[in-house]
């Protein structure tokens, strides 16, 4: 399967447009495989390298598929909930789904478990920490989407 842009792909045009500001023209074999399958309701996984655009290849379609399905959500529910093994790599998918989704209407926290919550995490509400101190606050049963990215590996220190 190869396909030249992200148009071809059937990247919805908001996402396109955050795409052409970061000068992403081309996707990378991982985008180009997994983004038709998932836009498509197909579960996916994928492998590759660091740098190669996995973070595009599972987020693009989720951005897409929430702005798409502007239902209420079940209160105190995630609509989609993304796993990071890494505080670092937690932040870092973060700063790409602010970028790529910036043209939606969608909002999204970074919840990292073992820190002292910094200015870095300000887009996290006191709001939602608290709520998530309570038990049960938070239940995943209704989420529909979730990506789990665990990097390139077990890392040794």
């Amino acid at each position: 399967m190869t396909h030249s842009n992200f148009t071809a792909l059937g990247v919805a045009e908001p996402l396109l447009r955050a795409l052409a500001a970061q000068n992403y023209s081309e996707p990378t074999p991982i985008q180009t495989q997994t983004i038709p399958l998932i836009l498509a309701g197909s579960d996916v996984l994928g492998i590759a390298q660091t740098g190669t655009g996995k973070t595009a290849a599972f987020g693009l379609p989720l951005l897409q598929m929430l702005a798409a399905n502007r239902v209420a959500p079940i209160a105190l529910s995630p609509r989609a909930l993304i796993l990071a093994p890494t505080r670092e790599l937690a932040i870092q998918i973060e700063e790409s789904l602010r970028v790529y989704g910036r043209n939606l209407k969608l909002r999204h926290a970074v919840i990292v478990g073992g820190s002292i919550r910094t200015a870095r995490f300000k887009p996290c509400a006191k709001a939602s920490i608290s709520w998530l101190r309570r038990p049960a606050a938070c239940s995943i049963s209704s989420s529909r989407n979730m990506s789990a990215s665990f990097g390139d590996g077990p890392r040794h220190r």
